[in-house]
């Protein structure tokens, strides 16, 4: 599919906000379903379904307060919308691995594929400026100086992506094969920097699902080979289950060290990934920040933090973990994959040069 430049400006910047996820979400079936947008609207809001082939009227199919940018679904309504037995459902309908911290006989709703992206819709609509008041990563190229410099004199970009799953692509819509197929976010970023500067951007990812920050030393001749100018680390998710914050960082500088033993002028990425589902029992949600944290020690000349754990977590202040998750528990939906796509750009992306 073409990428839209503005679908990869960042949010936080825009005036426009461009296909938010939402999941409705009811008691019970003959309930009302509700979902909250993350801006007051201030205009009319345009309501699909997550795929973009479904249109929803407001007024007849939803209703929309203006004032909170709270959506509702009256019953009867076309839009779709789960129950709160359907996140929960009862025990031996669902995995028994991805239950309720605490309680094992809870258990969370998980599905690969598109079962949440057949239920979830995108809304898209205009806002009032400057309401955003969580984190907003900036322009950060004077830290990547030979990266910047490529970038500038539009010269071939070469760019490696290591990382687990998330990186990998699972639940981008492009990834599982649905409409409206949109990549996931390490095109995106390739994309998004051909637009702004012109530079022809070669991708290599070589995330592999289930993959954690252990792994990534041994991948280095693997990303070497490529000669990339720049790699995006992107561990994490599967780390957070086991791993204390000093031995991720180590693992991370590890990897780090072990490319710049074959290529010296590589620079690097460092991504803090998003939030797992906040019940979910196997990782431990503290542990996040903590690993951001050691990402951002590792930070100097040569190396960045694209930090969307701190947007994610900001971006939950207002909305739900089911707006966002592509697979119930720790992956990104479309709307997700697009906002890692946006915080590395943002980084990346210098607002003064643009072509």
């Amino acid at each position: 599919m073409t990428i839209d430049p503005a679908d990869l400006e960042p949010f936080w910047r825009a005036r426009e906000m461009r296909g938010e996820s939402l999941l409705f979400t009811a008691a019970d079936a003959r309930g009302v379903a509700g979902a909250p947008l993350l801006f007051p609207p201030s205009g009319p809001v345009q309501l699909t379904g997550a795929d973009g082939l479904t249109t929803f009227v407001e007024g007849v199919d939803f209703e929309v307060d203006h004032a909170s940018g709270w959506l509702r679904v009256p019953a009867g309504s076309p839009v779709p919308f789960v129950t709160a037995a359907q996140l929960h459902p009862a025990p031996g309908g669902g995995d028994a691995f991805m239950h309720v911290r605490g309680n094992p006989d809870r258990l969370l709703w998980w599905a690969e594929g598109d079962a949440f992206h057949r239920v979830q819709v995108a809304a898209s609509y205009a806002h009032a400026p400057d309401l955003w008041r969580g984190h907003a990563p900036g322009y950060a190229g004077g830290a990547l100086p030979g990266v910047t410099a490529r970038l500038r004199q539009r010269a071939p970009l070469t760019v490696c992506v290591t990382g687990d799953s998330i990186s990998e692509g699972y639940n981008a819509s492009g990834f599982i094969g649905v409409p409206p197929w949109q990549p996931p976010y390490a095109p995106l970023v390739a994309a998004g920097l051909e637009q702004h500067y012109g530079a022809p951007v070669v991708l290599h990812n070589l995330a592999q699902a289930g993959t954690a920050s252990s792994d990534g030393r041994y991948l280095a001749a693997h990303i070497a080979a490529h000669a990339p100018h720049l790699v995006i680390v992107a561990f994490g998710m599967n780390d957070a289950g086991y791993m204390d914050a000093g031995e991720y960082g180590a693992n991370i500088h590890g990897l780090i060290t072990a490319v710049r033993d074959r290529l010296p002028a590589a620079e690097f990425v460092l991504v803090a990934p998003m939030l797992p589902h906040p019940d979910w029992h196997y990782t431990a949600i503290e542990r996040f920040s903590a690993y951001r944290d050691a990402l951002a020690g590792l930070c100097g000349s040569g190396v960045v933090l694209a930090d969307v754990t701190q947007v994610w977590e900001d971006v939950l202040t207002r909305k739900r973990a089911h707006d966002l998750t592509g697979n119930g528990i720790n992956h990104p939906n479309d709307f997700g994959h697009r906002l890692y796509a946006q915080v590395v750009l943002a980084r990346l992306c210098d607002p003064a040069q643009a072509r």
